[in-house]
Parts: C-alpha cells; structure tokens; sequence
C-alpha cells in the first residue's frame, strides 16, 4: 500500500503542487523566525560576553533611594573615594570608573544623527597605557579636555566630521561645540541599533549626567591568577548599600537571559502569525485531498474489491499524505533558512546594525519544522481518508461523486450552528465584562469563526444565489453558470472561502480598531490643544528647566508651560503614589482645552490642585476638599482642591498643581517630558524657526506642530496596522493559492462538461469568463463573511475598553472595506488566470471522451 501511495504522489504531483506550496510557506515561516531569532539571539549574546572581556567584576549604583519618609537617602552612585578602594584591593589590575546617559550629534545642518532613543554619551576612561579597553580608535585619541569629544565611526561619517572638526552636541540643555579629537569603533549595541555613542572627558560626563566624583559603574580587571570569585567577596563590602557587585561572568550571563527573554517575546509574535497560515493551509491541504479522493475513487474502490480492507485504504491516503508532508516540510525549511537570512539583511538595510555571528540551526527547529508540516497535512488528510473507507465498493464503483447523506449534512448544521451562537455569546458576554472581557472575546471569536466554517456550505447557497440574477445580467450564460457553479459543491466552495475568510476577520479586526483607536486619540490631543508647539527631547527623555526660562524669554512666544510629571501621596504614611502634572497656572489656559466642570483654573496660582472628573468622583473630592499631601522628596502639605476638570487623559495626569510647587520638591531636577508653546500670529514656519532658535538650534530637541503630533501618534497605529498587514500577508498568500488549486482541480474534474460547452456553442472567451467570475463569486463570498465577523469582534474589544478612552467612538473604515472587497476580486480573477487559461485551451473532442 506505500508502495501505491507513492505511484500516487507521482502520478498527481502537479495537482499536489499547491499544497505543497502551503505547506512550504507555512513551515517556512515557522522555521524562518526559529532561525531568525536564535541566530539574532546568539549573535546579541556574544556581543554582550564579549563587552564584558576582560571584567572580572562590575559594581552598578542606581543612585541614592528613598526612605520610608520619601526623601533621597545615600549617595547618588559610585564616589571616587570608592573607586580608589577597590583599585587597591589585592589582585585587581585595574578600575575603570562609568558613567552615561543621553547625547545628541547634529550633522552640519543641524539635524540629529541618529534614531533619537539610541543616542548615547559616556566617559573616556583611560586605564593602563592611556587607552580605554571598550573601544578602538581608527583616528585620533579619546578627549582629554572639558571641550573635546570623540565619535562612533558610523555616526562620524554620516556627519561628515573629521578629526579637529567642530561638533555641536546636546544633552537635555542647550547644545554646545566640542572639538573632534578621536573616531572610533565599537560594538556597542545602541550604535549597533542605529543609535550614535559620543565620548566625554570623565570630569564633563559626570558633570552632565549624574555629579562631580560620582560613577554609575565600575569596571574591575583582575592580575594573572587572581580569581572573580575572591576579589568580588574582597569588593562587596566596600561598596554602600545602593551599589550592586557582580562578576563580569555573572553578568555577561545575566544579559544573555535577558535578550533570551526579548527574543521569547519576539518568537512568541511572530510564530502566532506562522500558526495562523498553517491553520489557512489546512483548508487548502483537506481540499485537495478531497478532490483527489472524489476524483479516484473508482481506483480506490477497485483497491476494495481486490482484497484491501478500510484500514488500508484509509492508510493509504494517509501514507500519501505523509510523503507530501516530509518532502514540503523539507522545502520549508531550507526556504525558512533563506527567509531568515533576508529579514537579517532587511534589518541591516533599516539600520539597525545586527552583529556579525553564524546562521544557527537549532536540531529543535529542524525537528519543529518537520512534525509541524507533517502533522498539519496528515491532520488535514485524516477527513478525506477517513470517508474514503467508509465508501462501499459498488458504490464507489457507481457513481464518482457522492453526495453526503441527509443525516451527515443535518449534524454538520447542528454542531455548526452551536458553535457560532455559543462563541457569539461569549463575544456579547466579553464585550459587557469591560477591561476583563478580552481573553472571553478572543475564544468565542475563534468558537465563531469554527462554527461558520462548518455552516459556510449552508451559507452558500442563499448568498450566491443571490448575486446569481446580477451575474445573469452583466455576464449571461457565463455569469449564470458561475454562479451554479460556485454552488455545485458547497462543501469546496466553503472550504475554500473559509481561508479567506479567517483572514480577513484578523485584518478587518485590526483595521476597525487600529482607526478608531487614532481617531480617538487624535480627539484627545488635537481638539483639546490650543498651543502652536510641543517641545520635546529626542529620546523622550527630560528637558532642562532652562528650557523653559529660554522659551519665556524668547521674541515672538506668548505663552509657555512646562509638563513636570511627578508624584503625590495622599493621606498620612500613604506608600500610594498618585501622578500629577505641573503646569504654568498663567498660560496653561490657553495652551491647553480644559473644561472645567467646577471651580476654577484660576486657583493653581494660589497652590491649589486641580483634579480629573472621574478621579475626583472616585476619591470623592469637590473643590474645597483638603488633602493632606506628601510630596517626591518627603515634604508634607495640606493642598486644597480648587477646581475639578473633565478627563485629559493623553494631555495631563488626574492631579494637576504648579509647576513650580512640583519642581521644588524634585531635589532642582524635575522631570520634564514636553513643553508647550504659543507663538504670537499662531503656527507658521517663521514661528516655528523662533522657537528653534530659542531652543538654541539643538539636534536633541523636537518642536512638534500640531499636525506633527496627529502624525506621530497615527503613525504608530498606522506602522502597527501595516505590521499586521504584513505578518498576515502569508496567511492571505496560502488562501490564494487555495483558490488556484480549488478551480484548476475543478477545471480538471469537469473537463468533460466543459467541452460539451465548447461542442454546443460557448467560446472560450465565455470559458475564460466562467472560471473568472467563479473564482471572483468565492472569494467575495469568503471577504464578506470575514469583514462582517472582524467588524463584530472589533466592536466587541473596543467595547472593553470604552469607558477608559475619553470622546471614543466605534469607526468603521468603509474605504478600506472596499479596498479589502476590491482585493479580494483581484485576488480571484488572478488566481482564476491559469485554470481559466488551462480549461480555454482544452481540446474539445479529447475533453468530451474523458472519463
């Protein structure tokens, strides 16, 4: 019987062709992102041992904590009086004292190098013979004086700056001129994601990002001889209770589980997605071979009448099946290695530098690569091989086509019908749970999506004899036996819509509320800002107050205020940290659309607070409400409530005080994420260049305008939205190709039929035409029930989240519906090109003589 199977895999290997080609980019995908991510994994891995050669010992600080009390308790990291001690200690060859933080390179006009997040700035820190182990200079030397600096290679070439070249850099104040005194290489990994590293006299560094004296690390190299061990017990009580010691091998191998972990999350991501068209396949793969069974079933049932019993038969469809999968799952994953090689060059194209290291191919994924393509095809093959051997042999040998029997197809609606209205339920159910109800939603999702698969053969019949007249209409004879066509074999008309469909219900879900999401959020931002201007760092980091000051002085600027964030707790030893906003009570009014539902704005000049709707109504706080409040650094205040406002969720925290007041009680470095900014004559290029000459002209900063802002925040959602897009576009390619192989198996199985149409007058343009508009009644038929299912459950997850998104409203994007639609007829009239072209061709007097 594997004897036969085998003959029969050769002897319709073309007509296997499109599930093997499923099968290919399922498994391809699977094993591309096994690959993708170990080799990524390990590459990260090694970079980061390698950073840590030559360590026996790193001392971390995080700075001085916080009492009980809330004030600032210990130092703020590692004093040189520290650093001096544990290069005295016995067996240690040298210290290296650490410090960095943000910094900003403008190239020659002025605009940042660099993604912004990953810029970075740090110390040269010279040990034995002059040299800082961490990099190596291909020009000049590291910077000695309070007005040097030296520069990654890549970043230096991208500003086009040689040795002894002005370099304006910045950090979260005004930018300054340094001199270029060295260019380096390095295996940082900010450099490595397309970041810049800029290189600081110690004594400049330390003045820049923490204090004079103070390290926020420390690196020990030991003597020949000396163990990690021994100096890290000899270190470890030196150091103040803030610092942290570790051996360089402790670490190293403390980073490789973190990037472990990062890579597990990516993994996760990407593999959802390879399951997803694997699930597609499915569809494809049980067509195929329920084709191929219905159309040899007189051989099977010879197979029958000359002794084999049903288990053989079954076995030998199943053996079939087995071939297919070893022989796809193979071709997947040479073709999973390939596709990982491109996404690593992909991401080198995009700048983020991966470090160099070998294509790992882990026996786990070879292993994974070929149970899952084997499994899922014997999986999708068990129905088809299973009916197979219930068929009797005369009756398998009276008729090629049987039809299901009254009692399967009444149990098949059954079940079909309980699961959708169960798993719409459970959808309904989610959706009035509130923030709780997603999980509920994602499973009745799936029931529903399996319950109309199984009704999608009783489904067909009503939606396409509907279109039927208007296919009748436009097209003629071809339109109406396109129609009857698509209904001849519900079941395969069903099948292969439902992989459309599956795909379409994620894309439509993702699309709905990925627009209504950034149509909410854009109400927040833009309809309630009144400034010209939004200040930021880069980086997202902290601005300097001074900022502030120099925006006030400028020509041309009406109104300014900050956006400290910080912290209050209310009530007496209350550890409950509450955010709170710092604004300008002078400006902040005409910065900001805020509707006050009682009280007045007015009251934050006379250091009261300023409280949201919803959290005073929590709390139930009114104005003249008194808290007794305890601020970052310990201080304690009974603060009065002045007015209460109606929710800002994206502009300001639930507490709003002066900015002054918050500030003042952040040890004189308040947090300070945005500035905004009112320009006299309102928004115009000539304001916006006051604003960033105000600013210094500083590469670290951003001026956003209000469309820059709609645009930063709807380009996340739509860069998502386009993610989405692409990951699924695999699973959308396997429901193609299932609409190909569907018609060309069917164009096969009625090759008779069509040349009797040919012999009775139907040209093959009208054939053409047939095969087209059959592929086009399907795959709409798929599109629709999939866009009416993701526009349900999009509404259903959108419901749960409500009540915390101010002003939203469900969104239904009819034009990317119609785009979708549109898609989806494209997608059949393509896929119909070579069964259309391929039963056109037949020749008629040879097709009416097939069996």
């Amino acid at each position: 019987m594997f004897r036969t199977a085998l003959r029969n895999v050769l002897a319709h290997k073309a007509r296997l062709l499109m599930t093997v080609l499923a099968v290919v980019l399922g498994v391809a995908f699977v094993s591309g992102t096994l690959v993708f991510t170990d080799t990524l994994g390990k590459a990260m891995s090694d970079q980061s041992r390698k950073s840590y050669d030559g360590v026996a010992v790193s001392v971390t600080s995080h700075g001085a904590g916080r009492g009980e009390d809330g004030r600032k308790e210990g130092e703020p990291g590692i004093s040189r009086q520290t650093l001096e001690k544990v290069g005295a200690v016995d067996g240690v060859d040298t210290v290296s004292g650490r410090v960095s933080g943000f910094a900003a390179v403008g190239d020659r006009d002025g605009k940042l190098i660099g993604t912004g997040w990953a810029n970075t700035g740090a110390n040269y820190a010279p040990v034995k013979g002059g040299q800082d182990p961490r990099y190596a200079f291909t020009e000049g030397a590291g910077p000695a004086a309070a007005d040097q600096i030296a520069l990654d290679k890549e970043s230096a070439a991208k500003g086009e700056y040689r040795v002894g070249d002005k370099v304006r850099v910045a950090t979260n104040g005004p930018a300054k001129e340094f001199t270029l005194t060295g260019v380096f290489t390095t295996e940082d990994g900010a450099v490595n994601a397309g970041g810049s590293l800029v290189l600081f006299d110690t004594a400049v560094a330390q003045q820049l990002y923490l204090e004079p004296g103070y390290y926020s690390e420390l690196s020990v190299s030991a003597k020949p001889g000396a163990s990690a061990d021994r100096l890290l017990s000899a270190i470890e009580p030196l150091l103040g209770k803030d610092a942290k010691a570790q051996t360089g091998a402790e670490l190293a191998e403390e980073q490789a589980k973190a990037i472990e972990r990062g890579m597990g999350n990516f993994n996760q991501m990407l593999l959802t997605f390879a399951l997803i068209s694997l699930f597609v396949g499915v569809f494809l793969i049980y067509n195929t071979f329920t084709m191929l069974v219905a159309q040899r079933t007189r051989e099977l049932a010879l197979l029958r009448a000359v002794g084999a019993n049903r288990g053989q038969v079954k076995r030998s469809v199943l053996a079939e099946a087995l071939i297919v999968g070893v022989v796809s799952s193979a071709i997947g994953l040479v073709a999973g290695i390939g596709l990982a090689l491109a996404m690593r060059s992909a991401m080198d194209s995009f700048g983020a530098k991966i470090p160099a290291g070998p294509v790992i191919v882990a026996p786990t994924t070879v292993l994974a690569a070929i149970v899952i393509g084997v499994l899922v095809t014997m999986l999708a093959a068990w129905l088809p091989a299973r009916r197979t051997a219930k068929i009797a042999p005369v009756a398998a040998m009276g008729s090629a086509h049987l039809p299901a029997t009254t009692k399967s197809l009444i149990l098949r609606n059954v079940i079909g019908s309980a699961a959708t209205l169960l798993g719409l339920g459970a959808i309904l159910g989610g959706a009035m749970a509130g923030q709780d109800g997603k999980v509920i939603i994602g499973g009745g999702a799936f029931l529903t999506m399996i319950g109309i698969i199984i009704l999608l053969p009783m489904l067909s019949r009503p939606v396409i004899a509907s279109v039927r007249p208007l296919l009748e209409k436009v097209f003629g004879v071809a339109g109406k036996l396109a129609a009857q066509n698509a209904v001849r074999n519900p079941r395969r008309t069903a099948v292969t819509a439902a992989s459309l469909a599956i795909g379409l219900t994620l894309v439509t879900a993702l699309s709905v509320l990925g627009i209504t999401m950034g149509k909410a959020v854009d109400r927040m931002t833009t309809e309630h800002l009144r400034a010209d201007y939004k200040v930021s760092m880069a980086d997202r980091g902290n601005l300097d107050i001074s900022v502030v000051e120099a925006l006030e002085k400028a020509p041309g600027i009406t109104a300014v205020s900050p956006q400290v964030a910080g912290s209050l707790r209310f009530g007496e030893g209350s550890r409950d940290f509450r955010s709170a906003s710092g604004v300008n009570p002078a400006a902040i009014g005409r910065l900001l659309d805020i509707d006050v539902v009682s009280g007045s704005l007015d009251s934050l000049g006379r250091g009261e607070l300023a409280v949201a709707e919803k959290t005073a109504k929590e709390q139930g706080l009114g104005v003249g409400s008194t808290l007794k409040t305890t601020f970052d650094d310990g201080e304690q205040a009974d603060l009065k409530v002045g007015a209460v406002y109606e929710d800002l969720d994206e502009l300001l925290s639930p507490y709003v005080i002066d900015a002054k007041i918050l500030a003042r009680h952040q040890d004189g470095k308040p947090f300070l994420p945005e500035v905004y900014v009112k320009t006299d004559g309102g928004a115009s290029k000539a304001a916006q260049q006051k604003v960033v000459d105000a600013l210094g002209h500083n590469p670290a900063m951003k001026v956003a305008t209000r469309q820059d802002i709609r645009n930063e925040l709807g380009g996340e959602i739509n860069l998502a939205l386009n993610v989405m897009y692409g990951l699924l576009g695999m699973a959308l390619i396997i429901s193609v190709l299932g609409v190909v192989n569907t018609l060309a198996m069917s164009v096969f199985e009625r090759t008779r039929e069509i040349g009797m149409l040919r012999a009775i007058g139907l040209d093959r343009g009208r054939v053409k035409n047939m095969i087209r508009l059959e592929a086009v009644v399907i795959s709409l038929f798929g599109a629709v029930i999939g866009i009416a299912l993701g526009t349900f459950v999009a509404w259903a997850v959108g419901e749960t989240f409500r009540k915390s998104v101010p002003g939203y409203e469900l969104i239904i994007p009819f034009d990317r519906i119609g785009i979708f639609l549109l898609l989806a007829g494209v997608v059949g009239t393509l896929a119909a090109m070579w069964p259309a072209r391929s039963a056109a061709r037949l020749n008629m007097l040879t097709a009416i003589k097939t069996e």
